[in-house]
C-alpha cells in the first residue's frame, strides 16, 4: 500500500504542475496533460480506497 501512496503523490505532483501551467500561463497542452493525470489519479484513489477497506477488516 505504501507503493500506491507513493504513486499517488508523484502523480499528484505532476497534475499540480501541469494544472498550474494551464491556468496561469494558458498552456493548452499542459491542460491536456493535467486532465490525463486526473483520470489516472481517480483510478489510483479508487484502488487506495479498496485496499484501505480491505486492510482495515
Amino acid at each position: 500500500m505504501k507503493n500506491l501512496v507513493d504513486q499517488i503523490g508523484a502523480l499528484y505532483a505532476t497534475f499540480e504542475k501541469e494544472a498550474k501551467a494551464h491556468v496561469e500561463n494558458g498552456n493548452k497542452a499542459a491542460g491536456t496533460r493535467a486532465r490525463k493525470a486526473s483520470l489516472e489519479l481517480e483510478k489510483l484513489m479508487k484502488q487506495f480506497r479498496k485496499d484501505s477497506i480491505e486492510a482495515s477488516k
